[in-house]
């Protein structure tokens, strides 16, 4: 990987560990949501902005050569390297005063991810990734499930309002019958991030978009698990569908849930 990546990088570190910092200091108090609402279970807060505030100007400051897309903002620099920021990752959980929720950068060289960073500081924990460089958790090597079974594995599913309930039904009762234990817990990074440590065995989300998931591209590859084509197939247009999982049952789910696998 060259330096300039690396550089990017080690910046990355310190941007996201600020904006992770404002996040916190913007939180709202545990209840009912304190946030507008977009769509149905569809969350922005003033934190969604202005944490993106933050990493977009430093971004700019740093490397204004470089595209920036963000969730809130869009694609608003182009250049050959390209920020993807999700400010709040989980903002139904975050609006709530809950812990599942973090800030996710990642870094793209054209249509190769080539660096993430997801940062969960209401976790204590911090993921990141370099291609050719290894994933960590908390600065520890960090390697997707050893699980060869669909009937011992662990398996999250995102939910999403532009999903037709009949669709997202049939592919929660797909799961069931392959006898994994099915999870949603409202992050979609979060989970990713899951898959490439190991403590999920695979993650379904049926629409998902670039900015939730650029960071933990590099993530799960380097981690050894095994991801749908999302970037190939439309990922870098619009919201199409993913699926992680850890190598021994990728297999078997991809069959199952009808999902191509990379």
């Amino acid at each position: 990987m060259s330096d300039a990546i690396l550089c990017r990088f080690e910046a990355a570190r310190s941007i996201v560990r600020d904006a992770a910092d404002l996040a916190m200091s913007m939180r709202p108090p545990s209840g009912g949501p304190t946030a507008k609402l977009k769509s149905a279970q569809d969350w922005l807060t003033e934190a969604d902005g202005a944490v993106e505030a933050l990493i977009s100007a430093r971004i700019d400051t740093l490397f204004p050569e470089d595209g920036f897309q963000g969730e809130e903002e869009g694609r608003t620099r182009t250049g050959r390297l390209r920020w993807v920021v999700d400010p709040i990752d989980g903002t139904s959980n975050y609006a709530r005063g809950r812990n599942r929720w973090c800030v996710s950068l990642g870094l793209l060289d054209g249509d190769q991810p080539v660096a993430g960073i997801i940062q969960a500081p209401a976790l204590g924990e911090t993921y990141t990734a370099v291609r050719g460089h290894g994933a960590f958790l908390n600065g520890r090597p960090i390697r997707a499930s050893a699980v060869t079974d669909t009937r011992s594995a662990m398996v999250e599913m995102g939910w999403s309002s532009r999903v037709p309930d009949g669709v997202f039904a049939e592919k929660a009762a797909t799961i069931l019958r392959l006898g994994a234990m099915p999870r949603s817990s409202g992050s979609g990074a979060l989970a990713l991030a899951d898959v490439a440590c190991g403590r999920l065995d695979g993650y379904l989300e049926i629409v998902i978009n670039l900015w939730d998931v650029a960071a933990a591209l590099v993530l799960l590859e380097e981690a050894g698990a095994r991801v749908s084509p999302f970037l190939r197939d439309g990922g870098l247009e619009g919201g199409i569908t993913l699926l992680a999982a850890a190598p021994g049952i990728a297999a078997d789910l991809a069959v199952a849930l009808e999902v191509p696998l990379d």
